[in-house]
């Protein structure tokens, strides 16, 4: 079934490519998240005439995510976390630790929008924020001892 994508999906397209997808993944996933709409005659005519709109709502919103990709740059966390013997964690900081501590600094990101490796001793990091499709930016993270 080939469908129109709304918005960027992971491994599959940006918004405004067309691209052939399973019926049961379009049906299931696609359509009811609003991803997606049918290619159909009618769908295309309309997404043509929509394009120039969605095109410059992009670039506002890359423009945008720009800014806080410098702003995130400059950005140095700093997450407490219990240690054991030789500087190990017990546990260790994941994603979601810096979700929350972006969240404390002013930044609502996502967690599944950072990229990083479960980090299990304490010392100096830096971790990938994927803020749009082609538009990243690192952020230092320093592990100390509670």
């Amino acid at each position: 079934m080939k469908v129109i994508l709304s918005e960027d999906v992971k491994n599959l397209g940006i918004m405004g490519d067309v691209v052939n997808v399973s019926d049961g993944y379009a049906r299931n996933f696609l359509f009811p998240k609003k991803f997606a709409v049918e290619a159909n005659t009618k769908n295309l005519k309309e997404f043509e005439h929509n394009k120039k709109i969605i095109t410059e709502r992009a670039a506002k919103i890359k423009e945008s995510f720009k800014s806080v990709a410098e702003k995130l740059s400059s950005v140095t966390l700093t997450i407490k976390a219990k240690t054991g013997e030789d500087d190990k964690l017990f546990g260790s900081v994941t994603n979601m630790n810096v979700a929350e501590a972006l969240a404390l600094e002013g930044f609502d990101i996502d967690k599944k929008k950072i990229v990083m490796e479960p980090i299990k001793k304490l010392g100096e990091y830096s971790a990938t924020i994927k803020l749009h499709t082609d538009l990243s930016s690192e952020v230092k993270i320093n592990v100390v001892q509670e």
